[in-house]
C-alpha cells in the first residue's frame, strides 16, 4: 500500500491527476483516518501553519520549498484547499495523499470552501468534471470535506481555525460537541468557525459575507482568557503582506496563496512555530511563470471575498 501511495504522491507532485478509481480508494483511507480525529484536533509543536491555498498548485510547491517537505516538516493547513485556482484537484489530492501517508505529520482542517454548495460556484466542481469527465471525483472529495476537523489546538495554547469565533461558542469544549459530519450549515457555530472575520469593533456584528460574524478585540480577549490561549491563528482573508497580527498580537491571519487569483500581487506566508512556540514567518512569492503549467482555461468566475 505504501509504495502505491508513494507513487501517487510523486505523480501528484508532478501535477498529474491519478485515476478515478485511485481517488475513490484514497478518499476511503482518508475517511478512516479523519474519523478518528476530533473537531478540535490536537497538534504538537514544532509545526508550520499554512493559510488558504485555493488550488494554486505551483505555489503550494513553493510553500513546500520554503517550509520543507512533509514529513520532514509537521504541517497544519487551515482550509480552503480548493476553488479559484486552476489546480484544485491536484492540490487537494496531494494534501490528502500526504495525510494518508503521514497522518501524524499533516493536519488538514476545513475551510468555508470545503463545501458542496460553494465548490459548485467557484471552480472545483467544474474542474473535476473537466478533468475526469464525470462528477464522481467531486463527490468523493466533498464527502471527505465532511470529515475534516473544524479547528486545531497546538500545545493547548494556540487555537487554529479557518475563519474565526462564534457568538454561540465560549469554550473550546463546546466546539468538541458539534456534529461536524455534514455540509457546512448556513448559520450556527460550525458555520461561524469557517466564515467569521476579526474587525476593529466592539463585540459582534453581522458579516458582509452573508455568513458568520465580525468580532472585535474584546471577544478575542475573552475567548483567549477563558480557554488559556496565547494566540488565535486563522486564514480566510487575503492579506497583502502574507500575514497580519491584530488585537495586540492575540490573533494572526496567515495567507498562503501568493498573487491570489493570479492577479492580486500579494505575497504569501507560513507561520513556523518551534518547540517553545516561538514564531517565525516565512514570506514567499508566487512560483515563477516558467515553472508553472499553463492551465487549459480560466476555471473560476471573478469573485473576491
Amino acid at each position: 500500500m505504501t509504495s502505491e501511495l508513494d507513487r501517487q504522491i510523486e505523480q501528484l507532485r508532478r501535477c498529474e491527476i491519478i485515476p478515478e478509481k485511485e481517488v475513490k480508494q484514497l478518499c476511503e483511507k482518508a475517511r478512516e483516518i479523519l474519523l478518528e480525529e476530533s473537531n478540535v484536533q490536537r497538534v504538537d509543536a514544532p509545526v508550520t501553519i499554512c493559510g488558504d491555498i485555493h488550488g494554486q498548485f505551483y505555489d503550494l510547491k513553493e510553500l513546500f520549498k520554503v517550509g520543507g517537505d512533509c514529513p520532514d516538516t509537521n504541517y497544519l493547513f487551515l482550509g480552503d484547499f480548493v476553488d479559484r485556482g486552476f489546480y484544485s484537484v491536484e492540490t487537494f489530492l496531494l494534501l490528502l495523499a500526504l495525510k494518508v501517508r503521514y497522518p501524524d505529520r499533516i493536519t488538514l482542517i476545513r475551510g468555508n470552501h470545503e463545501c458542496r454548495q460553494i465548490t459548485q460556484v467557484y471552480g472545483f466542481y467544474d474542474e473535476c468534471l473537466r478533468k475526469y469527465g464525470s462528477v464522481n471525483v467531486w463527490r468523493y472529495c466533498t464527502d471527505i470535506f465532511d470529515y475534516l476537523s473544524l479547528s486545531a489546538l497546538i500545545d493547548n495554547t494556540i487555537f487554529g481555525v479557518h475563519g474565526g469565533l462564534s457568538p454561540s461558542i465560549n469554550s473550546i469544549d463546546q466546539i468538541r460537541l458539534i456534529d461536524r459530519k455534514q455540509e457546512v450549515p448556513h448559520d450556527g457555530a460550525m458555520c461561524d468557525l469557517l466564515w467569521s472575520d476579526p474587525e476593529e469593533l466592539g463585540g459582534w456584528a453581522l458579516s458582509p459575507r452573508g455568513a458568520g460574524y465580525l468580532f472585535g478585540e474584546d471577544v478575542v480577549s475573552q475567548f483567549n482568557q477563558a480557554n488559556k490561549l496565547t494566540l488565535i491563528a486563522r486564514a480566510h482573508q487575503l492579506v497583502m503582506e502574507g500575514y497580519k497580527y491584530m488585537f495586540s498580537e492575540s490573533l494572526v491571519t496567515v495567507w498562503s496563496a501568493p498573487n491570489y487569483c493570479y492577479r492580486c500581487g500579494n505575497v504569501a506566508a507560513i507561520l513556523q512555530l518551534d518547540e517553545s512556540l516561538n514564531t517565525n514567518f516565512k514570506v514567499f512569492e508566487a512560483a515563477p511563470a516558467e515553472s508553472r503549467g499553463v492551465p487549459a482555461k480560466k476555471t473560476a468566475p471573478d469573485y473576491f471575498l
